[in-house]
């Protein structure tokens, strides 16, 4: 099958900024289902014997988020499958290092779908695009329509789509973190990340990146330089860097050029992933208490999450 490659080149940090709208809020969802199936109990389980401790904790992360943030813009993004995203007809390596999820896991994710379009929320997936770049196609949708993004997760990459007025939460984790802080945080500026996880590699997604170039080298590169393709227009000055082994670094990195540039293709978020009336969707709505109940009913889940759906669905009122 012939995949386009989507544009990763940035396309969220080239829109015109004054925005008039609320906040959107973005939902990074595979983290905080994750996060509840290794930290819930896993005697946790319905009727059949089924886990269900992955839903559990996940609607009720989901329900504590509604009723704190109360947000009229949100939407939560899923990722389908580690095996036929773009990234991974561009390098089949890529994210191979990672084990299937376990059946009772995959189960609880249809599960946690289903909790999501029926609490009223935007439920995002698709098959070619990763969550990060509906997150980022949602973010750059957003500052069209003169909204800003809290983008809700824990993951490092989502950074990059950070500009000004935007928000990067560790609900229930870190906190939160805004454009300034980033370079405090990891040593380069939101729009330097996907060209510093080029250069330094990414272990968590099988990026392998310039061989010997490591987070500071890559960081004081950017600080000089500015950005990955400055860096390769200015080889014969990379011995100016104040890095152990500047001398012989920009043979290196002419060496590995090919290898930093198919990773650029990997660490950039897309932002131009289809979507259909995403402005619409982005809208909360009214929860259906009848399929949330008729969910909790099929997992075995007591009062305390159906008195939260209750909660929601008056908030969703007003």
């Amino acid at each position: 099958m012939d995949i386009r490659a989507p544009d990763v080149s940035y396309t969220a940090h080239i829109s015109t900024l004054g925005y008039t709208s609320p906040m959107q809020y973005l939902i990074d969802a595979s983290v905080y289902v994750f996060r509840a199936y290794y930290s819930m109990p896993d005697d946790m389980v319905d009727a059949d014997g089924n886990p269900i401790n992955a839903l559990y904790g996940f609607a009720r992360f989901l329900g504590d988020f509604i009723e704190q943030v109360n947000p009229e813009h949100v939407a939560v993004a899923f990722d389908e499958s580690l095996t036929t995203s773009f990234r991974t007809s561009i390098y089949p390596e890529y994210k191979a290092n990672r084990e299937p999820a376990p059946a009772e896991l995959k189960r609880q994710f249809g599960q946690c779908r289903r909790f999501v379009s029926a609490l009223g929320l935007m439920n995002c997936a698709d098959p070619l695009y990763e969550a990060d770049d509906l997150i980022g196609t949602l973010v750059e949708h957003g500052r069209r329509a003169g909204r800003p993004s809290t983008i809700v997760s824990r993951d490092k990459d989502l950074t990059q789509l950070l500009m000004k007025d935007d928000v990067f939460w560790d609900f229930a984790g870190k906190g939160k973190l805004g454009y300034d802080h980033i370079l405090d945080v990891f040593g380069v500026r939101p729009e330097q990340i996907a060209d510093f996880l080029a250069l330094a590699g990414d272990a968590v997604d099988n990026i392998p990146g310039v061989p010997g170039v490591g987070k500071k080298t890559a960081s004081a590169l950017l600080a000089h330089f500015g950005t990955l393709d400055d860096i390769y227009d200015n080889l014969d000055r990379i011995h100016e860097v104040a890095v152990r082994g500047a001398k012989t670094l920009g043979a290196k990195l002419d060496t590995h050029r090919d290898a930093a540039m198919l990773a650029r293709q990997l660490t950039g978020i897309a932002c131009d992933a289809p979507m259909d009336d995403p402005e619409t969707n982005l809208r909360r709505s009214m929860p259906d208490l009848g399929a949330i109940n008729a969910l909790f009913d099929e997992a075995n889940i007591g009062t305390a999450l159906r008195r939260q759906a209750e909660r929601v669905s008056d908030l969703s009122r007003y």
